[in-house]
């Protein structure tokens, strides 16, 4: 099994467990909203608005990696991965010195072109393989945005 398609059933098998515990948690909230004593309506209450926002966050979770697997399937498609190596410690870390190293080809390409989804994409994709979460998610974002809008203004 791929590596892409363990990722799918792994999201696939958590977010059925989640679903589950939702309706589970909704059947319990409506029925302490049913009671009609005062604690209980407000924890029922409770119960239903904390699995609506867990529901939000799961399908902007979802929406996010379908949007950003179809960028880097684009890439593939074109050619245009990165292939930085990057070697990384027996705890899967990346090496700190391997990882700086690979960044000012991809920042300078992004900086080169502001407005290219495939730059934040490939500085998205080397940020993840470094390690750095908060960074790559924010690059990809901008890709899916620019994408986007380069959809849009294709159309029109």
């Amino acid at each position: 099994m791929s590596a892409r398609a363990r990722a799918i059933a792994g999201v696939a098998v958590m977010s059925a467990l989640l679903v589950l515990y939702f309706v589970f948690a909704g059947i319990r909230a409506i029925a302490l909203l049913a009671s009609g004593e005062a604690v209980p309506v407000v924890m029922g209450a409770a119960m239903l608005i904390l699995p609506l926002i867990g529901a939000w966050a799961l399908g902007r979770e979802i929406l996010f990696g379908a949007q950003s697997t179809g960028l880097a399937d684009r890439l593939e498609a074109d050619g245009l991965l990165p292939e930085e190596p990057v070697a990384t410690h027996p705890s899967g870390r990346p090496v700190r010195e391997d990882a700086d190293a690979a960044f000012p080809r991809y920042r300078a390409e992004t900086e080169a072109d502001p407005d290219s989804w495939r730059a934040w994409m490939r500085l998205g994709i080397v940020y993840d393989a470094c390690g750095d979460r908060k960074r790559a998610r924010a690059a990809i974002r901008e890709a899916i945005a620019l994408a986007r809008r380069d959809r849009r203004t294709a159309t029109n």
